[in-house]
């Protein structure tokens, strides 16, 4: 064999070994890409949340993309304004949702950093904003930043067309939000509902 011949060799072989190795470099890339979601978007509380995501009729992925985004599943998590546990509830939130429960005293705030009734209050919160808001998002977005402050906004046909969607978010904090929630329920989609196609 020519000496051209055995380097045509050569070079077809470590192109073939580089393909190969990309290959499965980008197969691993993949699924540490995968294992990195699934740890830090898990089905944690999951009794609690298909509980009350099946009381209140709403989509147990939409109340983990909430939890993910608030507190990431620490159920003693306590904000620089003082919400309270997994789903992150105001005290007057939580008094608002305990009235609308009718619940009686022996629920206080404190209750907020037991997961179940916590998981319970903000589920009720957030299936009620989107009932009333007739859409996720807006609904995200009063969470963040109250109902009144998105009722203006929905209004206001700058910020909305239709009335029901923001077009244009007076808060580039309340966008930034509505935005995390969906980058998160968009990843719980992907991880876990093998139908869903982005």
């Amino acid at each position: 064999m020519s000496r051209r011949r055995i380097i045509a060799v050569i070079v077809v072989i470590l192109i073939a070994l580089a393909v190969v190795a990309a290959f499965f470099g980008y197969d691993i890339y993949q699924r540490s890409v995968r294992e990195y979601k699934l740890a830090t978007h898990p089905l944690k509380y999951s009794e609690y949340v298909e509980k009350y995501a099946e009381e209140y009729g709403i989509d147990k992925y939409i109340i983990y993309a909430f939890i993910k985004t608030e507190s990431g599943f620490d159920p003693n998590a306590v904000s620089s304004v003082g919400s309270r546990g997994l789903m992150q509830l105001m005290e007057t939130s939580f008094d608002w949702v305990k009235f609308r429960l009718g619940d009686g005293d022996e629920v206080t705030y404190d209750d907020m950093f037991d997961p179940e009734t916590n998981i319970r209050y903000g589920a009720y919160m957030v299936s009620f904003l989107i009932k009333y808001f007739g859409c996720t998002d807006t609904a995200a977005a009063a969470y963040f930043s109250g109902i009144g402050e998105v009722d203006g906004w929905v209004s206001d046909p700058d910020c909305s067309a239709d009335g029901i969607h923001i077009d244009n978010y007076p808060s580039k904090n309340a966008a930034h939000y509505v935005n995390k929630i969906n980058n998160a329920l968009g990843t719980y989609y992907e991880l876990y509902v093998p139908s869903y196609n982005g």
